[in-house]
């Protein structure tokens, strides 16, 4: 999908989420933007009657759900289209620029997410949507990265499945496991691979996230700075793993070199 194709106006309550989730992997966004939006993610998640995410297994069943259904919507650039965003960059330059703008953004959300919950802090003492705030924050650093591991694939010629179902279940599957699409393996739709093992791995990477993020928490968010590092440090191991993966998978493809 080229990120650059205006997209269709929202219009259920997924479509909205998709495009609050869409608008926050966004490269540069101002901090103020960002927060903006994490505080719209947080209300639609409200809206949605979630309640019970204090339990871990609901807090991760609700984000593997909504991993599921915002990946479709990922803006996701095509090789042309960042040749054109990043014209003086070669292959491996460029992929540095993905995975260090990404990091970034997901750092930018950690500290977002500080400012979010310190407003919230200041109005409910118990700290009760902290949960909320923590699972929207997760989604929207799997969303960021879900766009990096498509465009990798893009940078180094791996050919992702056609079609936002199966180009969904490939990216999903990418960032559970850490590792590159295999372009050989038969695609399948996302009801089918949501009962497989690639939905326990899904969940189980979300849990470690979100166990993660709840370490973070403060009096006012003090540790919103290490969500950011914690943030930005994930997103750039996952980055050079996968290109390392990317780049094996590319030598082994024909058609695939320069």
């Amino acid at each position: 999908m080229d990120a650059s194709a205006e997209p269709a106006p929202p219009t259920t309550d997924a479509d909205q989420l998709g495009a609050t989730v869409a608008a926050l992997t966004a490269d540069d966004l101002p901090v103020a933007r960002r927060r903006q939006l994490l505080t719209r993610l947080v209300g639609q998640a409200r809206a949605r009657g979630i309640t019970d995410l204090y339990k871990p297994k609901a807090a991760v069943r609700w984000m593997a759900d909504t991993v599921a259904e915002i990946a479709p919507r990922v803006p996701i650039r095509d090789r042309a289209t960042l040749r054109k965003h990043f014209p003086d960059l070669d292959d491996d330059a460029l992929a540095d620029r993905l995975i260090r703008n990404a990091a970034r953004a997901t750092a930018g959300v950690g500290a977002a997410g500080g400012g979010v919950a310190a407003v919230e802090w200041a109005v409910t003492p118990t700290l009760l949507s902290a949960p909320v705030l923590l699972a929207a924050e997760t989604v929207a650093v799997v969303a960021i990265e879900l766009k990096l591991i498509g465009e990798l694939h893009e940078v180094h010629r791996v050919p992702l499945p056609a079609g936002g179902a199966q180009r969904a279940v490939a990216l999903v599957q990418s960032w559970a496991t850490q590792r590159g699409v295999n372009p050989m393996m038969p695609g399948v739709g996302v009801s089918a691979v949501l009962g497989t093992a690639a939905r326990r791995e899904l969940r189980d990477s979300l849990l470690r996230r979100f166990g993660r993020n709840l370490t973070t928490l403060g009096p006012f968010l003090t540790g919103a700075a290490v969500a950011g590092y914690l943030n930005r440090r994930a997103t750039r191991t996952l980055g050079d793993q996968l290109r390392k993966d990317l780049r094996h998978q590319a030598r082994a493809l024909p058609g695939t070199h320069p």
